[in-house]
């Protein structure tokens, strides 16, 4: 193998060419693992090589020790670990520092990233203790490129996300620190490595913290960083302030000091920069602290529920006590608008509004004195963009104020806010329309229906047909209001029914117009949506009506896929597709079981749909949704579509290669299940195979199996004794599932794994356990009563559970106990564990009524198992 040649070709425009070069780098390291390593860290060290070469080098170096799995990393990192020889693993470490001192400093960059990856692998077994010193000695003597390059060593090792690796840097925290700090300070004349150095610094602010905590080294530290938001080069400024934010989020509990004696004044100088993207870290800095402040009162108010609790964390109120000072800069920052700026453009004026809606939150009451002559003063400027600030402000200030405050302010500005929808500037339009939404969101009682609803949901319609960049302001509003004024259902009339006919029909005109761009048509059938299914009673015939305009619209579609001839046609077709499909799955879910006369009108279109569709499309995601919701209205009435159907719903099981519908396939099976009894029985068989199978893969996720797990806990209580076909295969299963725990994996992604792979055994045993006892065949049950008690008393002494596993779990317990009532497992139900596990569930004031009554259920259940002769006649 041409080494050069083959490195070369993975950086080709060309597809195959680089796929084949990827392909030989494989199967040279398949081969020879040492050897390849070897190869390519001289490589990357050789100064006569070109630079694209080198590069090339580190990122297949690199990949040699990635993976997105977990496991697949773990299994790559382990092979550095266990097969490569001391001293080539030594020799391939040497080389790659080596190579941050080369003059061409991509290459040592490059080499950063390699040197991180073997970092990640050896640091946590408390390998490579040279390489911190080393890395320092290159900072402190090194040549400027040798700094910049180590410093970024440095910065790509600490922002690496594995636990193990954190938790080992923390014992490196002294090293870090002196080289970052070091790098950082304003004596360093070059700009890029001080860039490199503050940017390092950033990321190893969550591991120094014991630093953190010497009054000193803090001081020194927070210098330092004062200090760079003061540098000439606005990406030094950048880094400063980025550091500034972390520290506000790690160690707020130490900046009070800080804040006095220098910050508050130098975040107003930085809110003010020239630099945009200095300005908007400045801000981001306040909204910063507003969210830390936010999660303390949280946290102290939930401390202060419980009962003995005592622990209250610091709460320094740093927004309240600069809101005179701050608050005043936001709004005149509001006003720096930049009119071609995109949807997803983050600016200035827009840090500034999330920093200002936060501060509401924070503050509560005291921001709207501050802010209020702001307002009145500008909402008729005759420069938009001060009328466009003032509009924006208002609806930032929605959601912290006391309501009986904002009350009068609202119902002032109301009639303002919906004149100012045909403002001639379109901007403000739009701001003005997210202003109502707001409102309408967070203060709707200050709307009055008969006062307000008519001409707000007239001037929301109107903006919604003028433009389509008001699209989402208008139709979030409009969805606010239809939530808002639903109602209890069912009810009779709502506020919402004098204006439903002529709202679906501005929607509909909407949905057709010809210069609708998939946004604004997919944003208005969202809206109809909500009008649907907030319907009142009144409104039930027009739903059914318009049921045959959107059925009749997507059967238009189908003979449409014959035609795509682009990309574009195929995303916009489909796009068009989903909406529709969505809106009957609102009419559906509406109307419920009076659905059924659109019913086989419904399942030919959905079916037809499933027939034409190209690969890899998302449409029959939506469909099963659509199917799901049919069987949950028409119960047993669903049966007779179920033999077109249930090949799809196979195919789609099967899946594998596409997870989101796998993973729809097994919601629809439940829901099937649930809504035909005993009548699925004859597609158990398929659905049984393909759910097992699914269970058994590899290339599905774990969070798969919960899902399946509950699946047969349905099916079970569908098909009752039928289910005996399936019992030992499924119980194996369950007892296999309930032996997984979190061993040395503390991840909370692994913690909610374990959570809910545990909600799906107990609901599988429920359903087995219930389908056997009342169909008289409990005897099956007798040989794994022993094993759910083991799983039972885990999840009693685990302090990582949900609500929805204690319920279950007690369930689980009363089930047995009502399975087999004649005292055959007496003594595992008088174990102390039992009735302590149902009286802490029952006691719990935090849980749902339907919880607590599980668990009195459960307890009475075990009271007659432990009771003897008394309490079994009881």
């Amino acid at each position: 193998m041409d080494v050069n040649q083959v490195l070369e070709g993975t950086l080709s425009p060309d597809a195959s060419i680089r796929t084949s070069a990827e392909q030989q780098l494989t199967q040279a390291a398949e081969a020879d693992f040492s050897g390849y390593l070897t190869t390519l860290a001289t490589e990357l060290a050789n100064e006569q090589a070109p630079i694209n070469i080198r590069i090339a080098a580190a990122l297949a170096l690199k990949n040699s020790f990635s993976a997105r799995e977990y496991a697949r990393l773990r299994q790559v990192q382990q092979r550095w670990l266990e097969q490569v020889d001391p001293d080539i693993k030594n020799s391939v470490k040497t080389l790659a520092l080596q190579t941050l001192s080369s003059n061409e400093a991509r290459a040592g960059q490059a080499a950063a990233q390699f040197i991180a990856s073997i970092a990640a692998i050896e640091l946590p077994h408390n390998q490579w203790p040279e390489l911190m010193p080393a890395l320092v000695q290159n900072v402190g003597e090194g040549s400027d490129h040798q700094k910049q390059a180590s410093l970024t060593t440095i910065g790509f090792i600490c922002e690496a996300d594995d636990a193990e690796l954190r938790e080992s840097l923390a014992t490196h925290s002294n090293a870090i620190l002196t080289a970052v700090v070091q790098g950082a300070r304003k004596e360093e004349p070059n700009p890029e490595v001080r860039n490199a150095a503050i940017s390092a610094l950033g990321d190893s602010l969550e591991f120094v913290r014991s630093n953190f905590e010497n009054e000193g080294e803090r001081n020194y530290i927070m210098q330092v960083i004062c200090e760079a938001t003061q540098a000439d080069d606005s990406r030094i400024q950048q880094g400063a302030w980025g550091c500034l934010n972390r520290i506000m989020g790690l160690y707020y509990d130490k900046m009070k000091f800080y804040m006095e004696k220098a910050l508050f004044g130098l975040t107003i100088q930085g809110m003010k920069s020239d630099e945009e993207d200095v300005a908007k870290l400045a801000v981001e800095f306040w909204s910063t602290t507003c969210e830390e402040e936010i999660s303390i009162e949280d946290d102290n108010s939930q401390q202060a529920q419980i009962e003995g609790a005592t622990e209250q964390r610091d709460m320094f109120n740093f927004a309240r006590i600069a809101t005179p000072e701050v608050v005043p800069v936001l709004l005149e920052l509001l006003t720096k608008q930049d009119e071609d700026a995109t949807d997803d453009e983050y600016n200035v004026s827009r840090a500034a509004y999330q920093c200002l809606s936060l501060w509401s939150q924070t503050v509560g009451s005291p921001i709207v004195h501050v802010l209020l002559g702001f307002v009145e003063k500008n909402l008729r400027s005759e420069d938009w963009h001060y009328r466009d600030a003032a509009v924006s402000a208002l609806g930032a200030i929605m959601e912290g104020p006391d309501e009986k405050m904002l009350d009068p302010i609202v119902k002032q500005a109301l009639p303002v806010l919906i004149g100012m929808m045909q403002d001639p500037v379109l901007q403000v339009k739009d701001s003005v329309a997210f202003a109502l939404g707001r409102i309408s969101e967070s203060m709707s009682d200050a709307i009055d229906p008969a006062a307000h609803l008519e001409p707000l949901i007239t001037s929301l319609f109107s903006g919604l047909a003028s433009h389509p960049r008001m699209a989402t302001s208008c139709c979030w509003a409009l969805m606010n209001l239809a939530d808002r004024f639903a109602g209890e259902p069912p009810c009779a009339q709502n506020p919402l029914t004098p204006f439903f006919q002529n709202s679906i029909s501005h929607l509909l005109q909407v949905t057709e117009r010809t210069d609708a761009d998939n946004q604004l048509r997919t944003a208005a059938y969202e809206v109809l949506n909500s009008f649907v299914t907030n319907a009142a009673n009144d409104s039930m015939q027009m739903v059914a009506e318009l049921s045959n305009v959107i059925i009749e619209r997507l059967e238009k579609t189908i003979p449409l896929q014959q035609q795509v001839v682009s990309i574009e046609d195929r995303m916009t077709l489909e796009e068009i597709q989903t909406s529709l499909i969505s809106a009957i799955i609102a009419i559906i879910q509406r109307l419920e079981a009076e659905v059924k006369p659109q019913g086989d009108r419904i399942m030919q279109a959905l079916l037809q749909i499933l027939n034409t569709v190209a690969a890899k499309s998302s449409v029959p995601d939506t469909v099963f949704a659509a199917v799901g919701a049919l069987a949950n209205s028409l119960e047993r009435d669903f049966h007779p579509y179920m033999e077109a159907f249930s090949p799809f719903l196979y195919n789609g099981l099967n899946n594998q290669d596409e997870p989101s519908l796998c993973s729809m396939s097994i919601g629809l099976v439940s829901d099937i299940t649930r809504a035909l009894g005993e009548d699925v029985q004859p597609f158990c068989d398929g659905f049984m195979n393909s759910l097992l199978n699914d269970l058994r893969s590899t290339a599905l996720g774990n969070q798969f199996k919960p899902a399946i797990l509950q699946c047969f806990g349905d099916i079970a209580q569908a098909i009752g004794g039928h289910f005996e076909t399936y019992l030992g295969v499924v119980a194996q299963v369950l007892i296999q599932a309930g032996g997984v725990n979190l061993g040395s994996e503390l991840s909370y992604e692994m913690m909610d794994y374990v959570v809910s792979l545990r909600e799906g055994i107990m609901d599988a045993w429920d359903g087995a356990i219930v389908a056997m006892k009342e169909s008289g065949r409990t005897a099956l049950i007798k040989q794994y009563v022993e094993p759910i008690f083991n799983l039972l008393y885990n999840v009693s002494r685990d302090s990582n559970r949900s609500e929805a596993l204690l319920r279950s779990s007690m369930g689980v317990l009363g089930d047995i106990s009502e399975a087999f009532p004649n005292g055959e497992f007496r003594v595992l139900y008088q174990a102390e564990w039992v009735s302590q596990f149902a009286k802490e569930v029952r006691s719990n004031r935090e849980f749902s009524k339907r919880t607590q009554d599980t668990a009195r259920w459960a307890r009475e259940q075990i009271k007659r198992q432990t009771g003897g002769i008394q309490g079994l006649m009881a």
